[in-house]
C-alpha cells in the first residue's frame, strides 16, 4: 500500500471535471498540455510525487476558476512517455484534503495550500462494509449495465473485496461531476456504497425522483 507519512502543506492541483480519485485506488491520466507536463516534471522532483485531483466548481455568473473544497491527492506510481512527448501516468490515491488558499507564483499550473485534517483514515488499511448486501448490489448493477448496453467481467466483480468494488465503480461509472463529488466526500465506505446505490437507482429511473414517478 502506498503511504506518505509526512503530508506536505501545499501541493500542485489538477482541476479535471468528472475525474474521481479515491484513497487506495488508482487513476490513469493522459497528460499533454504543457502546463501539466511541467506539473508532472516538478512533482517528480519531490520526495512524495503528489498531485491533487480537484473538480472545478463552476457557478453561473461566478468564478470560472472556482474549485470544489475537497479533493484527493495521489502519488505518481507509474508513468511512460509517448513518442510525441505526452505522458501516461497513474496516480495512487493517498488521502483526501481540503483546498486552502491558492499560492501565487511562477508555475503555469495551479498550486494550493491544503489541509489534511479529518482524513486520517485515508492512509490506513482497506475499509470493509459489514452491512453490504453484495448479491442485491450485483443484481442492481446488472440491471444498470443492461440498461446501458455495457459489458462487465462479472467473475472479477464478484471476487473483488468491498472497497475495491465500490470505489472502482464510483470512479468508473458515468455520473455527473457533482455526483462524483458526493462519492468523494462520503465519510465512510458504507456511506459511499449507499450514495452509489442511490445514484444507480436514480439513473435507472431515467433521472426522475420517485415522487415524480408516483
Amino acid at each position: 500500500m502506498t503511504r506518505v507519512t509526512e503530508l506536505p502543506g501545499s501541493i500542485p492541483v489538477f482541476p479535471l471535471p468528472g475525474a474521481l480519485l479515491l484513497p487506495r485506488a488508482r487513476l490513469p491520466l493522459h497528460l499533454f498540455e504543457p502546463r501539466y507536463l511541467q506539473m508532472l516534471e516538478d512533482a517528480m522532483k519531490t520526495p512524495d510525487r503528489l498531485i491533487g485531483m480537484v473538480q472545478p466548481n463552476a457557478r453561473p455568473n461566478g468564478d470560472k476558476d472556482a474549485l470544489q473544497r475537497i479533493g484527493c491527492a495521489g502519488r505518481v506510481t507509474q508513468f511512460s512517455e509517448t513518442e510525441d512527448g505526452r505522458y501516461m501516468i497513474t496516480l495512487s490515491g493517498i488521502s483526501r484534503f481540503r483546498v486552502g488558499d491558492e499560492i501565487e507564483g511562477f508555475t503555469p499550473y495551479r498550486r494550493f495550500e491544503v489541509n489534511w485534517d479529518g482524513f486520517d483514515r485515508d492512509q490506513g488499511g482497506p475499509e470493509h462494509d459489514r452491512s453490504f448486501d453484495r448479491d442485491g448490489f450485483l443484481n442492481l448493477l446488472d440491471r444498470y449495465f443492461a440498461a446501458r448496453d455495457l459489458s462487465a467481467d462479472w467473475a472479477t466483480l464478484k471476487d473483488a473485496d468491498d472497497e475495491l468494488l465500490i470505489n472502482s465503480l464510483s470512479m468508473l461509472l458515468d455520473f455527473e461531476p457533482e455526483e462524483k463529488q458526493a462519492l468523494l466526500e462520503a465519510p465512510s465506505l458504507s456511506t459511499r456504497r449507499e450514495t452509489l446505490v442511490t445514484l444507480i437507482e436514480y439513473a435507472l429511473r431515467g433521472g426522475q425522483s420517485e415522487d415524480i414517478l408516483q
